[in-house]
């Protein structure tokens, strides 16, 4: 047989080399092909009385990326159209028996009576890893870059190949399930230390390794099929079980508040999985694998995070018609936090930084943030000596703007002033050439007023980076009214080239992620204004899915930025445009007391030296009303704070501020933690349908007031049953209004 995405080869020893190496892929991924490719191989091992063993490597430099969730995407549309044409139960049947396949696979190649080696040269994730577990032995190369795991739950789903089920016969139950529950990426020498890695070779001396063990006799057996195997943690009821499944329990439902049905699923499955035999554990997990599949979250989480991700990655909204550029140097003007950070990601791609500031003293600062985090990453492990003063090298510090001249691209990170960003556009327009792309790092100031400022309008463009920069994965770009397509590409080619993930908006007070965490923040200003207690709002924000309370994270943000933002607003828009008991909150929590936030550790908490954050008890002496806890409904807190979120991105995309369903869902999960499980405040939309959104929507108007008055397009979207992402498909942009 020929295959497309194998190499098959016997040597002189009998031992087949199995090498992945799929045709037009930067790397091997699972999909309908691999599975039947895959499966005739193990069957010809297995019926070759010739072939003493196999090794299964990879001919790229990473073994497996994981499956590819479009197939898994598609398996559900194909299951809601069979629920429609042939009922439930057969396309709940068809499902089990379609999501099991690659299950049944390695199993089948983990009981074929053939040993099995995987020679491990790169990073093997989901499936991929799940491949390495089934097979009986396995050899990696020492690089430090490979990283091994099973991160599905981080896309909704769960290791559904076998992986919940070896994963927990190989280490204890408290390990298996953080493992499997955190999606952690391990290093080689992490991976062996758990016994998840039998050995770690050179690289060159990986594929001999791999065959060596074989030729020296290596069981075609895996342990948990042999007489007398002990689960390493022991059996489910003994007191080390107990001790493990109780308090796993009580963390999983503090960290998720059981809002992740995957998550809950990893826990059906090792805990019930434990208590059979491997093949009858290998169903159960396939059962709740396919329940997983026809869960909403894992549907909304896989477009979201994986599908519409990637596709945003990969320039979806990039100008056709733009060449591609090659960014070789990059300014960056202000060296505080901010620029700093900016400096750090740019110089970790490769990319030479000039680095402005006042001068040389302050840039040499900036510089040193540079040094501090790769220094971390060295302490680590993560990255050489020899990298980091690599990375150190591309970095410049000056308060030369002179400096610029030979730059592609310019980045503003200056303090949030309209006189010191303007005298940073004209120093820099003044020095550099004609075709270089100016970008303004602002989270407020409308870029088109700001471009004002500049000769080359269509050259300027929003490029707002999130804090801490080279933590967070979003970066929101900004067109102004006159910006034009080559600053855009130029923009998302750099983008790209720092690894993070871009959505384009067109301008606003605000733009989308700034203006949509306010209304947030607002509403737990307001909940507290109306007697609602501090923690109740806090404790109900995560409890929505949001990483922080809508307090906590004003602190983060500065709550004297809140009031300054709140004042503005004021001042360009009438009293009209805020809300009085926001303004007297902010007022007293900043003129009065002069509570900043963490920056000045004192906000909605303290912040002790020593010790965690806690609320500040004087908060109760800012409410006039003090409601009883008991009386106030948790699922209205919670609709209020996720239901105005939603409500202002779906206003957004009325307004043309949004004008891609991914962008709007992609960039309120990477841009300000939106409830991650709800796929996005579209997806959450769409999920919950729009005629019973608007309905829930009229409710919360009629109690709490006019901000939760529904968008017109949600009226009309309601009466036609429709949802955003059969409305306004992916790749379908919607012109600015």
């Amino acid at each position: 047989m020929t295959y497309q995405n194998f190499k098959f080869e016997i040597d002189g020893d009998g031992i087949a080399l199995v090498t992945w190496d799929m045709p037009d892929r930067s790397m091997n991924v699972i999909n309908s092909g691999i599975i039947e490719e895959l499966s005739a191989i193990v069957e010809k091992v297995a019926g070759d009385g010739a072939i003493k063993g196999a090794v299964v490597t990879s001919g790229k430099d990473a073994f497996c990326a994981g499956a590819d969730l479009t197939m898994l995407d598609q398996s559900s549309r194909v299951f809601a159209d069979m629920v429609r044409n042939q009922g439930e139960e057969a396309a709940a049947g068809m499902l089990f028996e379609e999501s099991r396949k690659l299950s049944l696979l390695y199993r089948r190649l983990e009981t074929s009576g053939k040993p099995w080696a995987a020679a491990i040269n790169g990073t093997a994730m989901g499936g991929g890893f799940e491949l390495c577990l089934a097979c009986h032995y396995r050899v990696a190369a020492n690089n430090p870059k490979t990283r091994l795991g099973l991160p599905e739950v981080k896309v909704g789903l769960f290791p559904g190949a076998g992986g919940t089920q070896r994963i927990a016969r190989m280490l204890a139950p408290v390990d298996a399930l953080q493992m499997l529950l955190k999606g952690d990426q391990l290093r080689v020498d992490r991976a062996k230390g758990l016994k998840l890695v039998d050995a770690v070779v050179a690289p060159e001396e990986l594929l001999k390794a791999a065959k060596d063990w074989i030729k020296g006799g290596g069981k075609a057996k895996a342990p948990w099929d042999v007489d007398g195997f002990r689960l390493p943690g022991g059996p489910v009821y003994s007191k080390m079980g107990m001790m493990t499944f109780p308090a796993a329990n009580a963390i999983y439902r503090r960290e998720t508040f059981d809002n992740y049905p995957a998550a809950r699923a990893i826990m059906h499955c090792v805990y019930e999985g434990l208590q059979l035999p491997m093949d009858q554990a290998l169903r159960v997990e396939s059962r709740y694998f396919a329940k997983i599949l026809r869960s909403p979250e894992a549907a909304a989480m896989i477009r979201s995070l994986f599908v519409s991700m990637q596709e945003l990655n990969k320039g979806a909204r990039r100008p056709a018609e733009a060449p591609p550029t090659r960014l070789k140097r990059i300014g960056v003007i202000g060296a505080g936090f901010m620029g700093a950070g900016i400096a750090y990601v740019t110089a970790q791609a490769g990319i030479e930084v000039v680095l402005i500031d006042r001068d040389d003293a302050s840039a040499q600062k900036g510089k040193a943030h540079s040094e501090k985090l790769i220094n971390d990453q060295v302490n680590k492990g993560r990255a050489s000596a020899a990298d980091r003063d690599a990375l150190l090298a591309r970095i410049t510090p000056t308060a030369d703007y002179a400096q610029l001249s030979s730059c592609d691209l310019v980045i503003e990170a200056v303090f949030e002033d309209r006189k010191v960003k303007a005298e940073a556009i004209a120093k820099t327009e003044a020095v550099v050439g004609e075709n270089v792309v100016f970008g303004s790092n602002t989270s407020t100031l409308p870029i088109t007023s700001l471009a004002t400022e500049s000769k080359r309008p269509a050259s300027f463009i929003g490029v707002h980076f999130f804090s801490p920069v080279d933590k967070m994965m979003l970066v929101e770009l900004i067109l102004g009214k006159k910006t034009g397509d080559k600053a855009l590409a130029v923009a998302l080619d750099y983008v790209r080239a720092i690894r993070k993930t871009p959505i384009v908006v067109n301008d606003s007070r605000g733009f989308f992620t700034s203006r949509v965490v306010g209304t947030y923040i607002r509403e737990g200003h307001l909940m507290l204004a109306e007697g609602v207690p501090a923690a109740m709002i806090e404790n109900v924000g995560r409890m929505a899915g949001m990483p922080v309370g809508p307090l906590s994270l004003n602190d983060e943000v500065a709550v004297d930025l809140a009031w300054k933002i709140l004042k503005a607003t004021e001042a360009d828009l009438g009293p009209a445009a805020i809300d009085a008991r926001q303004k007297a909150l902010l007022a007293d929590m900043v003129e009065k007391r002069g509570r900043y936030g963490r920056k000045n550790g004192k906000g909605f908490y303290d912040y002790p030296e020593k010790g965690q954050k806690r609320l500040w008890p004087g908060l109760a002496d800012l409410q006039a009303v003090k409601l009883d806890p008991d009386a106030i409904e948790v699922a209205e807190i919670k609709h209020r704070l996720l239901g105005i979120q939603a409500l202002e991105t779906a206003r957004c995309f009325e307004e043309g501020v949004l004008t891609d369903v991914r962008e709007a869902d992609v960039g309120a999960i990477l841009g300000f933690g939106f409830a991650p499980y709800t796929g996005g405040p579209l997806s959450w939309i769409d999920m919950m349908g729009a005629k019973r959104f608007v309905a829930l929507m009229k409710k919360l108007e009629k109690k709490h007031g006019a901000r939760f008055k529904p968008a017109k397009l949600l009226v009309e979207m309601a009466a036609k049953d429709e949802t955003f992402y059969r409305r306004f498909s992916p790749g379908r942009t919607r012109a600015a209004a």
